[in-house]
């Protein structure tokens, strides 16, 4: 054995922004040409990179390098004992782990609850007029949450939406497609053109997630951007189905 290979580290990475072979192969190509790396041997099935080096090379280095070939982030990789762990603390608090984690989301659509029924009552107090508010406030405080790390979203977004998947640009305009509609529900609520669209797009958003939660993938939920570690879930998805009901009954009180 060389003195080289006998001094070489091996690192775990975990991959963000990977949804083909093509992006593995573009991710390990561009890791594989930086001085220093002895192997590179991407995993697009877990998303994980190990790679070998001669010396101890930072992340922001190896994340410069695969920031060049696309949209990709790698982070460090819990090891086992790390793993292990957080899966201990996880059974021991079982009981409380998924409400607290959930807190961020219930304390933001509270917030949006109460100062939407403060502002129908204080104008139209009606269904229709609660709709529009809460609507309106919901989107725009999502979008801001989403602005605050916008390259953190889109590539957490890609891990599961269907379109940001095959397009990380896509990912980049979401959050102002949502503050775009949050402004809209405030002038002109009972728009059929404006229901629709909220339908349309936030129909394609719920396909992707309810696909993660039904793989029982263990992924980041973007809803409220990188700032709260959100587990993807059930509640998720209500998120996103109240938003699609809610522009469906819009349409139907627009049509009476």
């Amino acid at each position: 054995m060389t003195s080289v290979e006998a001094d070489s580290l091996t690192r775990e990475y975990e991959v963000l922004g990977m949804h083909c072979g093509g992006c593995a192969t573009k991710v390990e190509s561009a890791l594989s040409v930086l001085p220093g790396i002895d192997s590179v041997k991407v995993n697009l099935e877990n998303a994980k990179a190990q790679i070998t080096m001669a010396k101890d090379i930072p992340l922001q280095t190896l994340n410069v390098a695969v920031a060049g070939v696309g949209a990709y982030h790698l982070e460090t990789a819990h090891t086992p004992a790390e793993h292990f762990a957080m899966t201990h603390r996880s059974n021991e608090h079982s009981s409380g782990t998924t409400a607290g984690s959930y807190y961020p989301l219930f304390l933001v659509v509270g917030f949006v609850t109460a100062f939407s029924i403060i502002l129908s009552l204080k104008s139209a107090p009606t269904i229709e007029s609660w709709m529009g508010y809460f609507m309106s406030l919901f989107f725009v405080a999502f979008s801001f949450f989403k602005l605050l790390d916008i390259r953190g979203f889109a590539l957490s977004y890609s891990s599961y939406d269907i379109i940001a998947k095959r397009w990380i640009g896509y990912g980049y305009v979401y959050p102002f497609l949502e503050l775009a509609l949050g402004i809209a529900y405030l002038l002109v609520p009972m728009s059929t053109i404006l229901n629709i669209l909220t339908t349309t797009i936030m129909s394609i958003s719920i396909i992707g997630v309810i696909e993660s939660v039904t793989n029982k993938r263990k992924i980041q939920c973007a809803c409220l951007g990188t700032v709260f570690n959100l587990p993807m879930g059930t509640v998720t998805i209500v998120e996103d189905a109240l938003m699609i009901v809610m522009a469906v009954a819009m349409l139907v009180f627009a049509k009476v």
